[in-house]
């Protein structure tokens, strides 16, 4: 019997230093298993691919020295949290953005089955008559033990809430002027020392609306590619990225769906797209033609299972290295994020709300 996944949640306020070392404090032990299986995993992999000598952390604190300059609000957070969780400040800047890490120091070496599934819903096609937007987050599947939903209400910023990873920036979120985000993985050559993807959403998550975060993304010195989701009450757009450059979609009346390989003509992928990505993108686009859509009907997307182990619900008992940790679906003119830990079909679903 698969036992129901329940979303942890957590509410710190103050200082970014202060909300930090609350959160390393209250999920001390989430943070050390995070960085333990994440190193392992990051070990095995470079001597997997014959660079068992690259110094992974080494290129964590340079990312983490750009981000002091970039973020410094985000910044002393993250100093934070490493002090409240006893983990050192470079080795949790690695581990939480070993994605980035990773492609910095192997690509084109290997693509991944690594990524997500998102969709972005307009005002025209959506039930509601506002927009929405959502995801998959999929990733190893071990991570879905270190999920958690924290809810930040800062001295200097908007209230948020994210749904990330122990002892993580925001990955998924809202902030409390309705202004939801999301990102999905693409691999595309060209990685860099630069500020990582997750410290990029939790700037980005402290804007007004989806204009405004977007170009902090497309200003960034990023370190490699992913695309970004944006969703206000007044619209929707995406950006897909690389560490130079970004182009934009914006849905007005159709609804967009997004998998892991680029989808521009600008740019290409490092290697040929997983039948993953494909299959995935090709039942969120032909279920995305429906004259209108919920924030039900997007979460039985995300349950949905026609495709076996390429479904966009990526079962962690599919025997397969990536597995669904958690999904989320945006409602930013209700100002709610519908979220639940693991699967759609087996996670138990919250609002986050403000």
């Amino acid at each position: 019997m698969y036992a129901m996944q329940e979303l942890q949640t957590i509410d710190v306020a103050g200082s970014r230093r202060a909300m930090g070392e609350a959160i390393g404090e209250t999920l001390r032990a989430m943070v050390g298993h995070l960085v333990e299986r994440r190193g392992t995993a990051a070990a095995e992999y470079l001597e997997e691919h014959g660079m068992a000598d690259v110094d992974l952390v080494g290129l964590g604190a340079d990312c983490l020295h750009v981000l002091r300059g970039w973020d410094p609000a985000g910044y002393e957070e993250h100093m934070g949290v490493a002090q409240g969780s006893g983990i050192d400040a470079a080795v949790l800047y690695t581990m939480v953005n070993l994605t980035d890490m990773r492609d910095i120091a192997c690509l084109p070496a290997q693509v991944d089955a690594e990524g997500c599934t998102a969709v972005m819903v307009p005002a025209a096609t959506s039930a509601s008559g506002t927009p929405l937007a959502g995801q998959t987050w999929d990733l190893v599947a071990g991570d879905v033990d270190s999920v958690v939903a924290v809810h930040r209400r800062p001295d200097d910023g908007p209230r948020t809430w994210s749904v990330t990873v122990a002892g993580g920036p925001t990955l998924m979120g809202m902030n409390e002027d309705g202004l939801a985000l999301g990102t999905t993985n693409i691999k595309v050559t060209g990685a860099r020392v630069g500020v990582a993807y997750m410290s990029l959403l939790h700037r980005a998550v402290h804007c007004s609306d989806r204009r405004e975060a977007g170009e902090v993304i497309v200003r960034a010195p990023r370190v490699a590619a992913h695309t970004y989701w944006f969703a206000d009450p007044n619209g929707v757009l995406e950006l897909e990225c690389d560490a130079m450059a970004c182009t934009m979609r914006e849905a007005f009346d159709a609804t967009l769906a997004r998998t892991n390989h680029c989808l521009s003509d600008t740019r290409h992928d490092a290697e040929a797209p997983a039948e993953s990505s494909t299959t995935r993108l090709s039942r969120a686009e032909q279920w995305a033609g429906r004259d209108t859509i919920s924030v039900d009907d997007i979460r039985d997307l995300f349950a949905d299972r026609s495709d076996g182990i390429c479904s966009i619900n990526r079962r962690h008992d599919d025997g397969e290295p990536t597995a669904t940790n958690a999904c989320v679906v945006a409602d930013p003119a209700r100002r709610v994020l519908h979220a639940c830990r693991g699967e759609a079909d087996r996670g138990c679903w919250v609002e986050l709300a403000f």
